[in-house]
């Protein structure tokens, strides 16, 4: 359904804009106001056939259940500014998605240059599903750091890929990003395209909020890279920190595998901790040199007593991570952990 203001007076189109919103909202495209579905959070119809023909920013998924290659696919494409959330089409119509700009798990093609990136086909014998192709578009063209991908890659996207094509193991007690996704499905089979639609859409905000942070958490990280490697070159068997910073993917990366340290020092809210540091990046919770086996579990009263340090809060029973309550009393269980 398409209006035009050309034809109606500013009250006559105001009248119009109120008798349709509680089910619609509008967008103006080229001089005419296009409604857009509220529950379904896509363009449908005559609408979505002018929007694509009038806006490159488009892109096509499929209609009807969804899945979490498809959803991430579409939330790095938003997170990176490249379509629309208006632009949005649900449909498997080939004449449809022909028109639109980019095309993700649907249509049987995968070409990154004519941006259609579908995985079902045949011809197709790698293992990326939609989001692993999007991810490596991205990656190709520029739009992140080698690093960033090997992140996106690592932490979800590779799990994404495996589940959606059939080869992810499941481990009991563990729920999986894909599966996570999928819980955003209506409980209902038997639901309309419009509430399958709403329930797509709040699962694409999930994924694009994920990779945002996930995105400045690593920049973040990133930029704290010299302050670590600093405290490398100063450190003997401890690395001491000032300020709480992500400290230990920029340690193993910088070589921390051959570096002599077993416990870092760094403020902790209030307080400060005193922390073993892993063998390596994969074994986290393990540690080079476990804190007193007399401080496991210990809280305050009991840990000051043990310990002899005034300022002590808490040591965990698997002797990782203990927490005092000022730098000096930090230091003071250092000197007694490394006996």
């Amino acid at each position: 359904m398409m209006f035009s203001t050309r034809f109606c007076t500013f009250f006559e189109w105001a009248a119009l804009r109120e008798a349709f919103s509680d089910c619609m909202t509008f967008l103006r495209v080229n001089g005419c106001e296009v409604p857009i579905n509220k529950e379904k959070n896509a363009l449908s119809g005559d609408a979505a056939k002018k929007w694509i023909k009038s806006n490159s920013r488009t892109l096509g998924v499929h209609n009807g259940s969804f899945h979490a290659d498809e959803v991430t696919a579409t939330a790095f494409l938003l997170l990176y500014d490249l379509v629309d959330r208006e632009g949005i089409i649900r449909s498997r119509d080939l004449d449809t998605l022909a028109k639109c700009e980019y095309v993700c798990d649907v249509g049987g093609i995968y070409d990154p240059k004519k941006k259609r990136f579908d995985h079902h086909q045949a011809d197709y014998k790698g293992s990326l599903s939609s989001a692993g192709m999007v991810l490596l578009y991205l990656k190709t063209k520029g739009f992140m750091s080698e690093h960033l991908f090997e992140t996106f890659n690592r932490t979800l996207v590779l799990g994404v890929d495996a589940h959606d094509n059939g080869i992810a193991k499941t481990e009991i007690g563990t729920t999986s990003f894909s599966q996570v996704i999928s819980n955003f499905l209506p409980i209902d089979y038997e639901v309309s395209e419009e509430e399958m639609s709403r329930a797509f859409f709040e699962a694409v905000d999930f994924v694009v909020a994920h990779l945002d942070r996930l995105r400045k958490r690593t920049i973040y990280t990133l930029d704290c890279r010299s302050l670590v490697k600093k405290a490398m070159e100063e450190a003997g068997y401890a690395l001491i920190f000032d300020r709480s910073i992500p400290w230990i993917e920029n340690f193993f990366e910088a070589g921390g595998d051959f570096h002599p340290a077993q416990f870092v020092i760094m403020p902790s809210g209030s307080h400060w901790k005193l922390r073993g540091i892993p063998p390596n990046l994969q074994d986290r919770m393990k540690v080079r040199k476990p804190l007193p086996e007399a401080w496991a579990g210990l809280l305050e009263k009991e840990l000051k007593k043990v310990s002899g340090i005034e300022g002590a809060v808490f040591c965990h029973k698997g002797r990782f991570i203990s927490i005092w309550e000022t730098k000096e009393d930090a230091l003071k269980a250092l000197h007694l952990a490394l006996r």
